[in-house]
């Protein structure tokens, strides 16, 4: 089993003013680590393409996709799909990443969004997955506002159905939330579980292949640590790859 998790990496720029004189600093930051560790202790094989690397890397082809049995975004929005060097810096057509996916998708493929700043719709509206072909193929739909719920004081999160392989032996008392994406269900679509009414894990088939969305984040700051080491997240995250893989 071989996962691409697209996104969850960002680079900050910080000044550092000390008196008359002033500099700046640049880092470089995965929230990934938590998700990665699980998904590997249970055997699944995950490599990240980090956000920087998304407008230049992410596959083209269909030929490219096919090599990962899953494709995860997370925390990535549709400019880093959409305007790759070739057409933001030199003015050249290129093939539409999200149409591609979305195809990829209906042939058999494998598709989890899961929440953050710049998933569905996200922060400010800038993620921008409302309307795309990308949404078309999620089981649900995205509002086109900014769509985060922020729960600083803790969204414990509902079990819809119990009987999902997504939820086969993990175990019961998810940790409280921090916050998630508000979206909407579609019909059809089947609800797993959900966070202050507002659908938390959802899950479709789409032509041959499967979605799923997990609408939190899948580390810190909306998945805080007692949920990262909770012994529920591991099993929870790597079924969540097994069944949209349909294995």
């Amino acid at each position: 089993m071989k996962v691409l998790l697209v996104g969850e990496s960002w680079v900050s720029e910080a000044t550092h003013y000390k008196g008359f004189d002033s500099f700046t600093s640049v880092t470089f930051h995965s929230g990934a680590d938590w998700y990665n560790a699980a998904l590997r202790s249970k055997g699944i094989e995950v490599e990240q393409l980090y956000a920087h690397d998304v407008p230049a890397k992410f596959p083209f082809t269909k030929e490219g996709l096919d090599a990962y049995d899953v494709i995860v975004l997370s925390d990535i929005g549709t400019n880093s799909f959409l305007l790759p060097t070739e057409t933001w810096l030199q003015g050249r057509s290129m093939p539409n990443r999200l149409t591609l996916l979305a195809e990829w998708v209906k042939g058999g493929g494998a598709l989890i969004m899961a929440g953050g700043y710049l998933s569905f719709q996200g922060f400010e509206a800038k993620a921008r997955f409302a309307g795309t072909a990308i949404e078309e193929v999620l089981p649900v739909t995205c509002f086109t506002h900014d769509d985060r719920a922020e729960t600083p004081e803790g969204a414990v999160p509902v079990i819809n159905d119990a009987a999902h392989p997504v939820l086969a032996g993990v175990s019961s008392g998810m940790p409280a939330l921090l916050g998630y994406n508000r979206v909407q269900l579609k019909s059809g679509a089947t609800l797993i579980a959900s966070v202050n009414g507002d659908p938390l894990i959802a899950a479709s088939q789409v032509g041959k292949g499967r979605t799923l969305v997990w609408t939190s984040d899948i580390g810190p700051h909306w998945c805080p640590e007692p949920f990262v080491k909770w012994e529920g997240f591991a099993p929870l995250m790597a079924n969540m790859i097994t069944w949209v893989s349909g294995e």
